[in-house]
Order: structure tokens, then sequence, then C-alpha cells
């Protein structure tokens, strides 16, 4: 029970309900039911019906087809101001019988007075309408008497400047000339016919009611949709129609049993508790460590709310979301089994804002594998690239096959896709510097740094090889012998082989003390077993103090602190339990502090340090030999039980003596020796 209730169980619990609750109350939620579909698209859900008699409207495609129709037909209402004609021709009787000096009898001014009086009766327009009339644009306008809507050509209709025009060619004689301008006749030219914008207006949108009035009824509990169905225009308009009467009633009305914040809710919950098992069965170290856990779950719940930001922000905007950086960090740090599994818990959690979500699916789970499957190792950035390059292809070619399977012609490809892919490849390439934020944030290590860490040029390794030239060919030894190892039981290579380097850093400080940077002169001669003990011993604790200083990462220091495990310094305690034969000899002095080996990569790390100083001291290095005393060393640390808090295997056991013998005899292996020239002597005399 207290260990049900320990602060890292609790921790866990903490963030399982805030991942959960920040997950579904970010959601991004619509009105009613909330459906994602496509027009051309699969029906994703389960049968539809009707909720009330509902009315069939005319499809996206032929309402487009009847507006445009309706807009390029439709007659406009106009308005004549009769009174201001009448007024108009009356001013102007009186300004030409006013007027002085002109040269025309009664009757040619009552000519122009008629004339003024005929172009109105046809009728003045402004500009704008003049110019839709001499295009062919209006052909007729529609005037609207006692309720009576009444076309009329539009032929006849002039504008002001074309009026005048109009009266210059009709009266081209000198004195009608001299008398349209000292009368001003031009100013009484002013348009008594104009557009009426509101009745124009209304009158349009009576049209199109009429037009776009149902052409049916689907009954109550009728068939709408159901899953798998392609979502052509005819039911996209039925669908869209179901989403207006779900908006203006309740959700009760509409379907009774839809409880949506309860569903995601429980969605969510079986999502992660999926998660929590696979590692709580299958990746138990991992899941018993809270650092770990606490990047597991900010990693999900940081891009599930990136992707309802992205989904909410842009038209797809899902699709140029990097879900794939989830994989690549997960498989950078932890392994393969668990990148995908954590990355298919991203996906699915973010399926459910998908409106494809079929082919979401389909698309993120063959990047992922294809983005797992590239970056075993990340040692270099050129390889971050080259598996944007692939996913950005594995996307494509995913989303061209999806297209084909469910439209059955490329026609539907939609180009802007592509380019929400390449945006997304993009993201993908600068997931570099995330690998170095994280590891400063949660101090991890990826293959990256462990690559630069190994570099021989490294100031603590050149001083390692400077100061203890024996300890750095025995390091380097080592390094090739557990990375050997590790690659055949499928541990991490690069971390064994980085970590069997700065293993022995502690030597610098007293490198005379240690057997393999000895010259002739052996300080332990002058000391005790048990000072030589404390010497040898420290060398731990001084590699951690070093370690600190140069601050390398964690795991580096695992392999120093544990190198030696809780084993003894067996030479010194022989030595001295064999000079004290009386004595029950307490062995504190002589073991070395420990923890014994915590994983796979520290144990390897153990037992090629051990075996590597063992063979230098054989006098034979034959098969047999080496054979023998692999077995022996490794069958003694396990005896002594420095091995079980590790996860090794008796199998991973007998893969790295094998492993271990073939590269030792391969170190040791006899060289040839050369022959000698016969008769150079005489050769040399000749």
């Amino acid at each position: 029970m207290n260990n049900l209730f320990s602060k890292d169980n609790i921790i866990k619990a903490l963030l399982f309900l805030g991942a959960a609750l920040i997950i579904v109350w970010l959601l991004p939620r619509k009105q009613g039911n909330a459906y994602h579909y496509e027009m051309g698209k699969p029906w994703s859900y389960s049968l539809l019906t009707a909720p009330s008699d509902m009315p069939i409207y005319l499809d996206t495609i032929r309402a487009q087809y009847m507006r445009d129709s309706i807009t390029r037909n439709f007659v406009p209402v106009y308005v004549r101001d009769v009174t201001a004609e009448k007024s108009t021709v009356s001013a102007y009787a009186a300004r030409i019988n006013a007027t002085q000096g002109l040269e025309l009898s009664p009757g040619e001014r009552n000519q122009l007075i008629n004339a003024l009086r005929n172009i109105l009766e046809n009728g003045i327009v402004d500009q704008n309408t003049y110019q839709d009339v001499r295009a062919g644009k209006l052909t007729e306008v529609r005037f609207i008497h006692d309720n009576t809507a009444i076309s009329i050509p539009t032929g006849n209709f002039l504008s002001a400047r074309a009026a005048y025009s109009s009266l210059d060619s009709l009266f081209n004689e000198h004195r009608f000339r001299k008398a349209i301008e000292l009368t001003a006749m031009s100013k009484f030219l002013t348009p008594t016919i104009s557009l009426d914008t509101a009745a124009t207006k209304k009158l349009f949108e009576e049209v199109l009611q009429k037009a776009m009035a149902p052409v049916g009824v689907i009954q109550q509990g009728e068939r709408i949709i159901d899953k798998g169905d392609i979502v052509t225009p005819e039911l996209y308009t039925l669908l869209k129609t179901y989403d207006r009467i779900s908006k203006t009633k309740s959700a009760h009305q509409v379907d009774r049993h839809h409880y949506p914040i309860l569903g995601q809710l429980l969605y969510v919950i079986i999502l992660l508790t999926c998660l929590y098992l696979f590692l709580a069965l299958f990746r138990w170290r991992t899941f018993n460590n809270t650092r770990y856990m606490v990047f597991i779950m900010s990693l999900i719940t940081a891009f599930v709310l990136f992707a309802y930001g992205m989904s909410e922000s842009f038209r797809n905007g899902l699709y140029m979301v990097p879900f794939t950086v989830v994989a690549i960090m997960m498989v950078v740090f932890f392994d393969g089994r668990t990148a995908f599994f954590v990355y298919l818990i991203q996906v699915l959690l973010c399926a459910i804002i998908s409106t494809a979500p079929l082919e979401f699916l389909f698309l993120q789970i063959i990047a992922g594998i294809v983005a797992i499957s590239s970056l075993k190792e990340l040692n270099k950035r050129s390889q971050l690239v080259r598996a944007a390059l692939f996913i950005f292809i594995s996307y494509c070619l995913s989303y061209v096959a999806m297209e084909i399977m469910q439209t059955g012609t490329l026609d539907k490809l939609n180009p802007r896709m592509f380019g929400y892919l390449g945006v997304n490849a993009v993201l993908i390439s600068f997931a570099y510097v995330l690998v170095f934020v994280i590891e400063k944030l949660f101090g991890f290590i990826s293959s990256v740094t462990l690559v630069e860490l190994s570099d021989v040029n490294n100031p603590i390794l050149r001083e390692l090889s400077e100061n203890c030239p024996g300890t750095f060919q025995h390091s380097v030894q080592v390094s090739s012998l557990a990375s050997e190892a590790a690659h055949r039981i499928g541990a991490n290579v690069q971390l064994v082989r980085t970590g069997a380097l700065y293993h022995d850093i502690g030597k610098i400080n007293n490198p005379a003390f240690f057997t393999e940077n000895q010259h002739g002169v052996n300080p332990h001669d002058a000391l005790n077993p048990m000072q030589s003990a404390r010497i040898v011993i420290n060398h731990v604790n001084d590699g951690i103090k070093r370690a600190d200083k140069a601050k390398l990462p964690p795991v580096i220091k695992d392999f120093i602190r544990q190198h030696h495990g809780s084993g003894k310094a067996k030479y010194f305690f022989n030595t001295y339990s064999n000079e004290h034969p009386d004595e029950t000899v307490d062995a504190a002095p002589f073991t070395y502090p420990g923890p014994n080996p915590q994983s796979r990569e520290t144990s390897l790390l153990m037992m090629a340090d051990a075996v590597e100083a063992a063979s230098r001291s054989l006098k034979e290095h034959t098969p047999e030999a080496i054979a023998e005393l692999v077995n022996r060393i490794i069958d003694s640390q396990i005896a002594d039980g420095l091995h079980n808090e590790s996860p090794i295997s008796f199998r991973d056991v007998r893969t790295i003596k094998d492993a271990f013998t073939e590269r030792l005899r391969t170190m040791y292996h006899a060289r040839v020796s050369y022959p000698e020239l016969k008769n150079a002597e005489n050769e040399e005399a000749k």
C-alpha cells in the first residue's frame, strides 16, 4: 500500500490526469455533433439519419450554377422621374423664349424644345448605365408601376454626353448651334432614369429565394449517409442542412445519447492507459523513471496542443504539424519500439480533429515508420535532412495512394496538400535544435552528443592519453570489446563506446598506482594492501569529480560509477587475507562504492573492463586460454551478484562471451614470421 502511494506513483498519476484534462479541455469543438467530412471523401462515421423532417436543397454545384444564371439574366429595376422631365422641358422653353439675339423663328425654337422633350422621353441615364447598354449587358430594364413590373428596351437610352452629340448632329446649322450654346441647353440634359438599388436588391433576393427553395424533403428517421459512403455534392448539402438543424436545436433533440465531452475524455483516457500499460509491462525502467515519464507526457501533450492550434488556424493545418518529430525524439533518446508506440498514441490523439481520419492515420503511420527506420542512430545532421526527405516522399506517395483508392482518379489531387507536406518536412529538419534543448532540459544524451564526446581530442581524453597512456590504451581496447558485444545483443553501441573511453578518467590523479602505467617501479610496494586498495578504489570517486568538472552527462557518469559496481579490489583483498590468515577480514575497505550496473550497457562495460585487463596477464593467448578466461571472469561476476540489478539476460551473456572471445583472439593473433633472405651476404658481395 505504501508503495502504491509513493512519490513517483503520485507524480505519474498527476501526469496522466493533467495530460488527459488539458487535451480534452483544449480540444477544438463545434456546436452540435461536430462531424468532420469533406466532399469527395468517405463518410467515417456510423449511419446518420434525419433527426426531423429535413428539406432537400440544391447541391452546391447546381446552386452556384443557378445563382450565376439568375445574376446573368436578372433585369434590374429603374425609376423614372417624369416630373423632372416635364419641369426640365418647361424651364428650357422659358429660357429659349427669353434669350435675346437668337436668329431662330418661333417654329425653329419649338423644334429645339421638342427635340429636348423627345430625348428626355427616350431616357437619359448615367454614364455607367449607358456603357452597359452600349456593351449589350443591359438590353432592358424594369419599371414598377402600381406594383406591376414593366420591362422596356434600353435601345433609345442616352447619356448626357451622347444626347448632346445627338442634338449637335441633328441641328448642324450655325444659327441652331448658336442658340444651343446661348441657351446652355447642355445643362438641361440631366439623367431622369436611375437605378433603384433597394428595389433591385429586394427583387433579386425574392427571385433567388424562389430558385433556391427546397426541391424535396427527407422524413424524420430516413437515412442520410452511412459509413463508407462518398460525400457527393448532394450529400454534402444535406450534411450542411443537418449541421444547421443541429445548431438550432439542443443536443438532446438531435441525439439524446450524444455526450461529446465524456466521449472525448474516455477516448483520451483509454489511449493514455494503453501507453502506461505498455511502458509498465515492456519498458518498466522507463516507466519507473520520473524524469523519463515527465518528458514523454510533456512531449505528447505539447504536440497535441500544437496540432489543435494549427488545425484551428489553417485549413488542413494538421498536415503541416511535424508529428514525426515525436518519433525522432523518442528513437534518439529511447528505442525504436518505444518510439513507435508513443508516436502511435500521439497520432491517435490528434485523429479526432481530422476531417479525414482514415487518410490522416494512414499518412502519419507510414511517415512514422519511415522516420524510425531511417534514424536508428542520429550521428550526423545530414541524417536528419535525409530523413525529412524520406518522410516527405512517403507522405506524398501515401496521399496519392489514398486519393486514388477513394476517388479512382488523380483529378481530385489537391496541389496545396503537397505544399502542406513540404512545410511539414522543413519543420522536421529543425528537430536537430530540439535534440539539444531536450538534452539540456532533461539531462538526456543523444547519439550526436556521444559522437562528439568520443572524439579523442576532447580535453579530458587528451589529458588521459598524455598522463596515463597505458590507461588510455586500455580504455580504447575496452571500448572496442564492449561496442562489438553491444552490437550483437542490440544494446546502444555508441553509448557503450563513449562510456568505455571515460570510465577510468579518475586514474589521471594517480597514474603510477595502476599497473598499465608503471615502468618497472611499483609504488604499491611501499604501502600495505589496505592503503593500496583505498587509492585504487578512489579512482571511481576521482573520476566522478572530473566528470562533474567537465560537465559530462549523467549517463556517462553512470559508466564511471558502475564499472566496478560493488565488487572488491580482489588483488589487495586476497593479499591482505593471506597476510592475516587468523583474522576475519572486513571487506568494506576493499569494496568499491557502487552501485552495481543498472543497464545492459554498464554491465557490458564491467565485463569488458575485467576481461581486457585480465587478458594482459595471460601467458599464452590460445583460443582455449582466451575462452577459459572470458568464461571465468564473467561467471565470477555473475556469481558475486554484480549484474543482478541489470536487465541483461543469460542469452545476452552467452552472446557477449562469444563476442569477447572472438575479438580477443583477433587482438592477440599470432603474426607470421617474415623469412630471412638466403644468400643475402653473397648477393651483397657480388
